[in-house]
């Protein structure tokens, strides 16, 4: 069936835009974003740093009036973009309809980043959910694993196709979309170091962890930064399970990881995703997190939980 994206302006909107060269994707992002301008919406675009320069040289005086991201910047992490890119411009103009394109996957991706852009695109649904937004995600369909575009399907109420604009019969519910991509983890290599997380470990586990990333060539504010994240994680791990748990440190040619296990488990798929009110107390952990490392993988089922944080060295 064909739609106009534009037709449910009292709700969240959020078509994928399936395009194979540059001209096509100029086609699709341009009347998209000129008609928000059009409308006094305010207007974001999120989107790789070579595809951003296309728009913005496109749009020429009208760049000024468009918040513009280098998304393989903003959203290197996919598990901040909900959270510091998308609801972060929703909030900046609360009680106005925003028109965002965010393009989360592009061919530069790998497949240990891909769960968590899955994720992310359907977990957009649930965040959303209610607001008066429209997300517009271009996909290449000729870079990017078919199996990736099938994932588009399900994970976008709609698509389009050059001008023709159809609901997505494959589109499935976003938690349980997610939840089939909470996908179990490879053991760490031999090589790794380990730790007991437990509360006499603390002070050793950030030294631990310092040593490795400077030794790792990271520079110190990236050091500080994971630092700061295992440790978060550590405390929690202490505070809300009774077994403790264990930390991993190891390398590989372009990035240093630490995987924490313990026996809790996160029940909430956006645990992570979402700001934190100013007056609830703690449940900031992941949300750091997210926002201080390159990536964030989970696997966590009840009973046992094991969060891989990946810095790029």
């Amino acid at each position: 069936m064909s739609i106009s994206v534009a037709t449910r302006i009292d709700s969240f909107v959020h078509p994928a835009l399936f395009y194979a060269d540059q001209e096509e994707y100029l086609a699709g992002t341009l009347p998209f974003i000129r008609a928000g301008l059009a409308a006094d919406e305010p207007v974001m675009v999120a989107v790789p740093g070579d595809s951003l320069e296309h728009i913005r040289a496109a749009l020429g005086a009208d760049a000024g009036r468009v918040q513009l991201h280098d998304m393989s910047v903003a959203g290197r992490n996919p598990g901040r973009i909900i959270p510091g890119v998308l609801l972060a411009f929703a909030a900046a103009h609360a009680g106005k309809r925003v028109r965002i394109i965010g393009e989360p996957i592009w061919a530069g991706r790998t497949a240990t980043e891909y769960p968590a852009c899955a994720q992310h695109e359907a977990l957009i649904n649930a965040a959303f959910a209610g607001r008066q937004a429209t997300i517009l995600c271009p996909y290449h369909t000729g870079h990017l694993d078919r199996r990736w575009l099938d994932d588009a399907r399900r994970t976008h109420p709609v698509v389009q196709m050059g001008s023709a604009v159809r609901v997505s019969p494959h589109y499935a519910d976003p938690i349980a979309v997610a939840a089939g991509f909470n996908l179990p983890l490879e053991d760490p290599p031999a090589q790794a170091i380990t730790v007991t997380i437990d509360l006499q470990a603390l002070s050793v586990i950030r030294r631990v962890v310092a040593a490795e990333a400077t030794a790792a060539g990271l520079s110190p504010d990236r050091v500080s930064d994971l630092t700061l994240a295992v440790s978060e994680l550590a405390a929690n791990t202490i505070k809300h399970t009774a077994a403790g748990g264990t930390l991993a440190i190891w390398t590989d040619d372009t990035r240093l990881i630490c995987q924490l296990t313990d026996t809790g488990h996160i029940a909430n798929p956006l645990a992570g995703r979402l700001p934190v009110p100013p007056q609830q107390p703690g449940s900031r952990g992941l949300l750091l997190v997210n926002q201080l490392c390159d990536l964030v993988r989970i696997h966590t089922v009840p009973g046992a939980t094991t969060i891989r944080l990946h810095m790029h060295r």
